[in-house]
């Protein structure tokens, strides 16, 4: 048989089926758990201390964790050790497609698992990070049905652990429903947004999640401050979850100190309002990329609120400053966008600029009409009254028709 004949392609042969029987015997559960809490193989073994080539044979059943190592994976995958050893001696095929086993444990829910809460999460943070950039309403459906779907698996799930990653998901699921349905509804809707946060509130407290309860408070401070206009209860709610995530997170509780630092200006509170904005600042100083909260911040932060304190004190031209500082830190159009330019049409008025005021206007609404951002909406319609003095002027009236358009169905 010549050399390029059968004989010499078996050991090809041989070695491809090799290679796909090692494949298959690969512990994927492991695999799936370990990035379903946010963890690369490196920075696994880094807090193991041991080599990443360590957690790939561990990974790929080639080798066993040590006795030693078990009880620290156990802790870093966040599992008792009786879980893990069930993950480890799950050597086998790749599960099935993660929306076919979701489809598979809604019918038989008392079998949900880990991997299926993980790809429950991962889709509800995926919509959470479209939040600032997509209309409310067009999020609101998938949000709900997952939301639906983590509360129903959470009644029926056997394991533990299964039940702490189910209430971990419905906190975000519901944190999430609640700032859809008050967005959706035009920022009217206060009773509904309130039940979701409690419910993400309670979810999070089981949990031990101080962050996610933080995040909760924090959303259902936004109902009191601006929705129902009650600066005291914002006071209180804000309060209360930078005390909560103090230790936690640098990030939620700089912003908790933001929007206090804005419910003590809607008060007049001057001082207290300067007293907060200084702790907001100390606390993004000390925030780092690993806050578990680090995605919710953004640079404009600071000077987006401090720029709707002044607003609220009467002070346009330092209002005007800080929000154009906060224009030029945010990069693209978000909802947030149209809250800064509606306080600038606003903080525009007070300085009897009609000009500039208008200007801002119009940018709000290009925004508006993309992302239909509540915030933004009720605060260009706050400044379209505000420019009733100037109605006759053709500048007024074009805002004034493009406002109207943006309420035809």
């Amino acid at each position: 048989m010549t050399a390029s004949g059968g004989e010499r392609r078996r050991p090809g042969k041989r070695r491809y089926r090799l290679a796909q029987r090692r494949k298959a015997m690969r512990r994927y559960r492991l695999a799936q758990r370990r990035k379903a809490i946010g963890l690369s193989q490196e920075r696994l073994a880094e807090v193991l201390g041991v080599d990443r080539s360590t957690v790939v044979r561990w990974e790929r059943a080639e080798t066993d964790p040590q006795p030693w190592h078990r009880p620290h994976l156990a802790a870093a995958l966040k599992l008792s050790v009786e879980e893990l050893a069930d993950l480890l001696t799950d050597v086998g095929q790749p599960p099935a497609p993660i929306n076919e086993r979701l489809d598979y444990v809604l019918r038989h829910p008392s079998r949900v698992d880990l991997v299926t809460v993980a790809y429950l999460r991962e889709r509800v943070q995926h919509l959470d990070e479209r939040y600032d950039r997509a209309p409310s309403t067009l999020l609101l459906a998938e949000a709900g049905q997952l939301h639906g779907q983590a509360t129903f698996l959470r009644q029926h799930a056997r394991s533990g652990s299964v039940q702490r990653e189910l209430a971990a998901a419905v906190a975000e699921s519901a944190t999430l429903m609640g700032q859809l349905v008050w967005d959706a509804s035009q920022r009217h809707d206060h009773a509904a947004s309130a039940a979701y946060f409690d419910q993400a509130i309670s979810a999070a407290k089981e949990t031990r999640d101080a962050v996610a309860e933080a995040n909760a408070l924090l959303r259902k401070s936004y109902l009191a401050l601006y929705g129902t206009k009650r600066p005291t209860a914002g006071i209180a709610l804000t309060a209360r979850a930078a005390a909560v995530s103090h230790h936690d997170s640098h990030v939620i509780a700089g912003l908790a100190q933001l929007h206090r630092a804005e419910a003590h200006a809607m008060l007049g509170q001057a001082q207290d309002c300067s007293d907060a904005l200084g702790a907001a600042e100390d606390h993004f100083a000390s925030a780092d990329p690993r806050d578990p909260a680090a995605a919710l911040f953004c640079h404009s932060h600071h000077a987006r609120l401090a720029g709707s304190c002044w607003l609220s004190l009467s002070k346009p031209a330092d209002a005007i400053t800080a929000l154009e500082k906060a224009r030029q830190l945010i990069a693209a159009r978000r909802k947030s966008t149209a809250v800064v330019l509606g306080n600038l049409a606003l903080a525009s008025i007070l300085h009897r600029d009609v000009d500039a005021a208008t200007s801002y206007l119009h940018q709000t609404i290009d925004v508006i009409e993309r992302t239909r951002a509540g915030g933004g909406l009720n605060l260009a319609f706050a400044a379209a009254r505000q420019l009733c003095p100037w109605r006759d002027q053709p500048s007024v009236q074009d805002v004034n028709d493009r406002l109207l358009t943006l309420m035809t169905p």
